[in-house]
C-alpha cells in the first residue's frame, strides 16, 4: 500500500545515463559550495545570515540553463567524473546502509533550522516537526520527506547542482595522493548524494520556510545521471503546512530490499534511534477484528452468537524513535534508576553497572559521553577479553549513530567499557575508516580514557569493597594495558594489584607495599610461580622471611609480562628474587664470610658444572638459600619457567620447540646452598669418590630437585624415579641391616 501524500507531478522524461555520473559531479559540485548539512541542517546565527548573503549574490552568478525542456531548465553537471566517483563508491563509505542514515540525518538538520529561524527571524511559531518514511513497492520508490526549513529553487540549483569553490580540484587531487586532511571531507558535506548508491533517479521537491508565506512555492530538483533540471512541479502536498523537502528515491534492481519495512525499521532503530524528532514509519500491522463464527452451530435462545478473530491488515504511520537521548540531559537532574534502564535497554545488559559518568566537555571541541562499566564481564567477552563482538562504545554525531567498534575511540584495555559519545564537530558524512584518523576523534579518545581514570580512582578510594570486584573482573585489561600503551603506561602503575606474602586474602597496590616498606628498603621485590602456592614455596622466598620483606606474587604469564614492564615505582625498582645478582643489602661481616664460602666451595661449582654440561649456564654459591640445598635461577634477561612454557605453547614448528627448549635451558643457573648437609656430603664425594656412580646420582638429584621446586620440568622423570627407588631401597637396605644387628645383640 502506497503512503498518503503522494505528490501530484508531470510525468518526467526517463534518462539512461549512468547515475553514479550523477552523483560524481554531485560531490565535486558540493565540494565547491556550503555543506548540505547547511542546506538541511542546522547552523549559527552568523553562518545563517552569511548563507543568505551568498545564496542572494551568488543567485546572479549562477550559470544559465544549458537548454530548456518541456520538464523544466535542464543544467550540465561539472567534475572530474572519475576520481569523485572512487571518493564515494570506494573511499567514503563501505555500508550502503548509510544512506538512510545520511538523509535522515539531512532531514533532522532541516528541522533544527527552521526552529532556530523560527525564533530568531520569524514572528510565526513553526509547527510541530517530524520526518516521514514511506515506500511504494510497484513503484519502487523510497520516500523521505520533513516539515522543516526547505529550499529556496537558487538554494536547489547553488547546493545541489553547481560549482563555485576555488580548490575543489586541488582537493580531489591531494586526496588521491594521500596528502590531504580527511577531517575536512565532512565540510563538504556528499552525505546527500549517498542516495545514489541505491538510486538510479532521485527527485527533491522542496518548499522553503524563507520566502514570505504568500510566496511559498514548491520547486523540483530532479537528476538521472550527468545532468539535472529544475522545474516547477505544480501544486505538491507536503504533510507540513509551512514548508518542508521531500526526496523520492528511484531504487535500483539490487536495492529493492530497502522498499521493505522491516528493513528500515531495523536500520532507523540502529542509526536514528536517539534524533531529536520523531521520525515516522508507514508500516503494515495486523489487527483482528471479532466476527461472528459461521461454522459454529446456531446458538441457543439466550446465548451469544460464537465469534472468531480474523486477521486484517492496516497501514499506519509507527514512530520509530521513541528513546529519549538521556545522556543530553543535565547529570543533576537524572536519577540512578532512570541510568540503569538506559544502560540494561541500550547495551542488552542484565546486570547493575558498577559505575556510571555522564560529563559534557566544551571548548575546544565539544561532545557529551555517558559511561558505563559493568558489574560483570560482559558475556561477549568471557571467551575472548578482547573480541570485536565485545566492543560497546557508541559514537554518535548529532544523535546520529555512527559505529559502536571503532578502534581508536577507546583503547584496547578498555574493551569491557559501555557508552555513548556524542560529538558535535565529527564529520558525519564519511565512512569509519576515515572517520578513525579524525584529529577530533584522538581528543575524544584522551578526555574520555582521562574521566574513566578518575572514575575508576574515586571507586578505589571510595569504595574499596568495588573497587575490588571491579579489578576481580577487568584487572588483567589494565596490566595488557601497562604492556601495550605506552601513552598510559604510567597512569595504570597505580591501578594493579598483585598478591603479595603479607596481603593474607587480598591482593596489594604498589602504592600499598610502598607504604609497608622495612626502613632502608628501596627496592620492590617479587617472585614468579603458577599459583600462590607456588610462590609462597619458592626456595628464594626463604631469606626473604628470614629478613622480613613482602614480595609480590607473579601468578601467571600475564603478572610477569607486566610487572617486566613496569620496571620501577615512585623511583624503587622492581626486583625478581628468582633472578641471578640479587642484592639483599648484606652487612660488611656477611660479605666476608660470603667471600670466604665462595673459595671453600669454587672447585665444587666449576666439578658440577662440568658434570651438568649444558644443562645449566654456570654453578654458583647462593646466599639466598636457608632450607633448601639448591634451586635453579635466571639470569638478569632469562624468563621463569612459566613464562618459558607459556612462549613455547605460542610457537608451533618442532624445530622453532627445539631451539626454544636449548635456549631456556641455557639461562638456567644452579645455585647451591653451601650450609646444607647434601651439598657438604656433594663436597666430600666429589674429594674421595667423584666418578662413582652414588656420585653421579647424587648430582643429578641436586639438580633435579631443584629443577622442580623451582617450576621446571625435568629431561626425563623415568631417570629420576629410578634414582629415587635406588635411594629408597638404599635407606631401606641399611635401616633393615640394623634392625639386624639390634636383634642380635639381644639374642646374645
Amino acid at each position: 500500500m502506497v503512503a498518503p501524500q503522494t505528490p501530484r507531478v508531470k510525468s518526467e522524461r526517463r534518462r539512461k545515463s549512468p547515475i553514479l555520473a550523477a552523483a560524481v559531479f554531485g560531490v565535486v559540485a558540493y565540494l565547491s559550495g556550503p555543506s548540505v548539512f547547511a542546506v538541511f541542517g542546522g547552523q549559527s546565527a552568523r553562518q545563517i545570515r552569511l548563507r543568505r548573503q551568498s545564496t542572494a549574490r551568488r543567485a546572479t552568478e549562477v550559470q544559465s540553463a544549458d537548454t530548456t525542456t518541456k520538464d523544466g531548465e535542464e543544467f550540465e553537471f561539472q567534475a572530474e567524473v572519475g576520481r569523485v566517483m572512487d571518493i564515494i563508491v570506494n573511499s567514503l563509505y563501505s555500508n550502503k546502509d548509510v544512506f538512510l542514515r545520511e538523509l535522515v540525518s539531512n532531514a533532522a538538520d532541516a528541522c533544527d533550522k527552521k526552529r532556530f529561524l523560527a525564533l530568531t527571524e520569524s514572528d510565526a511559531p513553526p509547527e510541530p516537526m517530524k520526518l516521514r518514511i514511506s515506500t511504494d513497492k510497484e513503484a519502487r520508490t523510497l520516500t523521505i520527506e520533513d516539515n522543516g526549513v526547505g529550499m529556496l529553487k537558487e538554494e536547489l540549483q547553488e547546493n545541489l547542482g553547481s560549482i563555485a569553490r576555488s580548490g575543489t580540484a586541488n582537493f580531489v587531487k591531494e586526496l588521491g595522493t594521500g596528502q590531504a586532511d580527511v577531517s575536512l571531507i565532512g565540510q563538504f558535506g556528499v552525505g546527500f548524494y549517498s542516495a545514489f548508491l541505491v538510486a538510479n533517479k532521485l527527485e527533491v521537491y522542496s518548499k522553503s520556510f524563507k520566502a514570505a508565506e504568500s510566496e511559498r512555492k514548491a520547486w523540483k530538483w530532479m537528476s538521472t545521471g550527468h545532468s539535472y533540471t529544475l522545474s516547477d512541479p505544480g501544486d505538491v502536498d507536503f504533510f507540513g503546512e509551512q514548508s518542508g523537502t521531500r526526496i523520492v528515491l528511484h531504487l535500483k534492481e539490487e536495492a529493492q530490499e530497502y522498499l521493505d519495512s522491516g528493513k528500515l525499521s531495523d536500520l532507523l532503530k540502529k542509526y536514528s534511534e536517539f534524533i531529536t524528532f520523531p521520525i515516522e514509519l508507514w508500516n503494515e500491522k495486523v489487527q483482528y477484528d471479532q466476527v461472528p463464527d459461521e461454522s459454529a452451530p446456531p446458538p441457543k435462545e439466550g446465548e451469544k452468537q460464537k465469534m472468531k478473530s480474523v486477521p486484517r491488515s492496516v497501514y499506519e504511520w509507527e514512530v520509530m524513535n521513541k528513546m529519549k537521548p538521556i545522556w543530553l540531559r543535565n547529570p543533576e537532574v537524572v536519577n540512578a534508576s532512570e541510568y540503569t534502564e538506559f544502560y540494561k535497554t541500550t547495551f542488552k545488559a542484565f546486570d547493575e553497572p558498577l559505575t556510571t559518568t555522564h560529563f559534557k566537555v566544551e571548548g575546544q571541541i565539544e561532545f557529551r559521553a555517558l559511561l558505563f562499566i559493568p558489574s560483570t564481564m560482559p558475556f561477549e567477552l568471557t571467551r575472548d577479553m578482547f573480541s570485536p563482538e565485545g566492543k560497546a562504545m557508541r559514537l554518535y554525531v548529532k544523535r546520529v549513530f555512527i559505529n559502536d567498534k571503532f578502534d581508536d575511540l577507546v583503547p584496547r584495555w578498555l574493551t569491557f567499557a559501555r557508552g555513548v559519545i556524542d560529538s558535535e564537530d565529527l564529520p558525519l558524512n564519511v565512512g569509519r575508516e576515515i572517520l578513525q584518523k579524525s584529529r577530533t576523534l584522538k581528543i575524544i579518545r584522551k578526555r574520555v580514557v582521562r574521566k574513566v581514570l578518575d572514575t575508576i580512582d574515586d571507586l578505589r578510594d571510595k569504595q574499596p569493597k568495588k573497587y575490588e570486584q571491579f579489578w576481580s573482573s577487568y584487572g588483567k585489561y589494565f596490566k595488557v594495558g601497562l604492556v601495550e600503551d605506552l601513552d598510559y603506561k604510567d597512569e595504570l602503575k597505580r591501578f594493579v594489584r598483585f598478591w603479595s606474602s603479607k596481603s593474607e586474602d587480598n591482593q596489594t597496590s604498589l602504592d600499598e607495599y610502598i607504604s609497608r616498606m622495612k626502613e632502608g628498603q628501596d627496592k620492590i621485590y617479587y617472585v614468579t610461580g603458577e599459583g600462590r602456592r607456588a610462590a609462597e614455596i619458592a626456595p628464594a622466598m626463604e631469606k626473604m622471611r628470614q629478613k622480613d620483606y613482602e614480595v609480590l606474587y607473579m601468578v601467571d604469564p600475564l603478572d610477569e609480562i607486566c610487572s617486566q614492564s613496569i620496571v620501577d615505582y615512585q623511583g624503587k625498582k622492581l626486583v625478581d628474587i628468582n633472578k641471578a645478582g640479587l642484592d639483599l643489602d648484606k652487612t660488611e661481616e656477611e660479605k666476608k664470610e660470603m667471600e670466604d664460602t665462595m673459595k671453600e666451595y669454587e672447585v665444587l661449582a666449576t666439578w658440577l658444572k662440568k658434570q651438568l654440561g649444558e644443562r645449566v649456564q654456570k654453578v654458583q654459591i647462593s646466599d639466598r638459600l636457608v632450607d633448601s640445598m639448591a634451586t635453579l635461577v635466571q639470569g638478569e634477561w632469562g624468563m621463569s619457567p612459566m613464562m618459558q612454557r607459556y612462549m613455547k605453547s605460542q610457537t608451533t614448528s618442532s624445530a622453532s620447540d627445539s631451539a626454544f627448549a636449548i635456549g631456556s635451558r641455557n639461562q638456567a643457573i644452579l645455585e647451591i646452598n653451601p650450609s646444607h648437609g647434601v651439598i657438604k656430603k656433594m663436597k666430600n664425594a666429589m674429594e674421595t669418590a667423584p666418578d662413582a656412580t652414588e656420585t653421579e646420582d647424587m648430582v643429578m638429584m641436586i639438580y633435579e630437585t631443584a629443577a622442580l621446586i623451582g617450576g621446571y620440568t625435568i629431561e626425563d622423570p623415568g631417570d629420576f624415579a629410578k634414582r629415587v627407588t635406588k635411594l629408597m631401597e638404599a635407606q631401606a637396605g641399611s635401616s633393615a641391616g640394623a634392625s639386624g644387628s639390634m636383634d642380635a645383640e639381644v639374642v646374645a
